[in-house]
């Protein structure tokens, strides 16, 4: 009859709050278009967040690193704070045109025959 281990591989918790919090990171610098990048980084920001959470209760009890956790918290509430930021200037500043309406009345003050 085989024995049951008890070892670290049986409470082994997957420690990837940090790579969460870091693709919630690397889209700001990877992607110029940063109205879709709000609504693409915000949801690894927060699984990221709750990953940290989780990690970190684990590293209380020894099943996990509690740096690594802090570290990926860190980085998910950056990613997390820049979206939403981003999200509520967009929201107050209704004149840009990635909300969706056509160009300035100036807008063809420069072309021949205008």
């Amino acid at each position: 009859m085989g024995s049951v281990s008890s070892s670290d591989e049986a409470h082994h918790v997957a420690e990837v709050a940090v790579w969460f919090g870091g693709a919630s990171l690397v889209w700001w610098f990877c992607c110029p278009f940063w109205a879709l990048v709000s609504f693409g980084a915000l949801p690894f920001a927060l699984v990221g967040l709750v990953r940290a959470w989780v990690e970190y209760r684990a590293s209380r009890a020894g099943r996990a690193s509690r740096r690594r956790a802090l570290v990926g918290g860190g980085l998910s509430l950056l990613g997390a704070t820049a979206a939403i930021a981003y999200l509520v200037f967009l929201a107050r500043h209704p004149e840009l045109p990635v909300q969706g309406q056509g160009p300035p009345a100036c807008a063809g003050l420069g072309r021949p025959g205008a």
